[in-house]
């Protein structure tokens, strides 16, 4: 294919020697096959973002820290520097992410350096050496689904426990590997002690794998093990290896005006996401 403009630094630098195709293309961002030498690899093109997402996306930035003074205040007071500033630091969040994620044993795909806006990373396969699909583009076995929702729910715990939450986890940023199931796209990653939001992120990635997963294991729909790992997370107590029951008890006299608020904001956009998601 015709190599796309912003790639083209990188196959002059020698990051990359071809692009073979472009392999998903979103809001955010533009995916496409590249070869490194003997690898197939993605890179991963990030779009500018337009000024009238700048505020949805401060939710997820809350508590992420800054490079400066000057930065934070240009950001609060969202001038033309601060917008660039938002801009590169919502860039950067997933790369900084994937690196310590992959530090602390969790499954996404590794990555290999950030060069101009893209990120080059792990292609992730089948069993086939083919692209990975995405959870919700198969269907599985009760057995599988329980393997699938109990390793999950390990991983999200190993990512709360270095302080971090996914923040926009779904059917749709799971991949099916041939080892079993990684976890993609995570410029919205969420600094879990400093988001007043974060317990309402972290409760709807959880109970959205619990959604996912329990359409084929319908006992998966009972279990509470969102509220349990924050509860832990809260006491200091939660570690990479937490076993959890998903049992808890909900205090149901005291509402959770942030999860509400989150889940009002989302619906419609998870919804577009859905049917297109059929389209595709």
């Amino acid at each position: 294919m015709k190599t796309p403009a912003a790639l083209q630094p990188l196959i002059d630098d020698g990051v990359i020697d071809e692009v073979i195709r472009s392999l998903k293309s979103g809001k955010e961002a533009t995916v496409y096959l590249v070869r490194s030498k003997a690898h197939t690899r993605c890179a991963k093109v990030y779009r500018n973002m337009r000024q009238r997402s700048f505020q949805k996306r401060a939710r997820y930035q809350e508590g992420r820290k800054v490079r400066g003074s000057r930065q934070a205040r240009a950001i609060g007071k969202s001038t033309r520097f601060g917008r660039r500033e938002q801009e590169a630091a919502w860039k950067n969040a997933e790369v900084d992410a994937l690196y310590r994620l992959v530090a602390a044993g969790v499954c996404v795909p590794r990555p290999f350096g950030y060069f101009n806006d893209t990120l080059i990373m792990e292609l992730v396969t089948d069993a086939a050496g083919d692209p990975a699909p995405r959870l919700g583009e198969i269907d599985l076995s009760p057995e599988t689904a329980r393997e699938y929702h109990g390793f999950l729910v390990q991983q999200i715990v190993r990512m709360l426990s270095i302080g971090l939450i996914h923040g926009d986890l779904s059917e749709f940023n799971v991949l099916v590997g041939s080892h079993g199931p990684v976890i993609i796209d995570l410029p919205q990653a969420v600094n879990a002690a400093g988001n007043n939001g974060a317990f309402a992120m972290l409760e709807r990635d959880v109970n959205n794998i619990r959604g996912t997963l329990g359409r084929f294991a319908p006992e998966l729909l009972k279990t509470e093990f969102a509220r349990e790992m924050w509860a832990q997370f809260e006491l200091g107590a939660l570690t990479p290896d937490s076993k959890l029951t998903g049992v808890f008890a909900r205090d149901e006299a005291t509402a959770d005006a942030a999860a509400v608020l989150v889940a009002v904001e989302d619906a419609r956009e998870e919804a577009l996401q859905r049917e297109l998601g059929r389209e595709g």
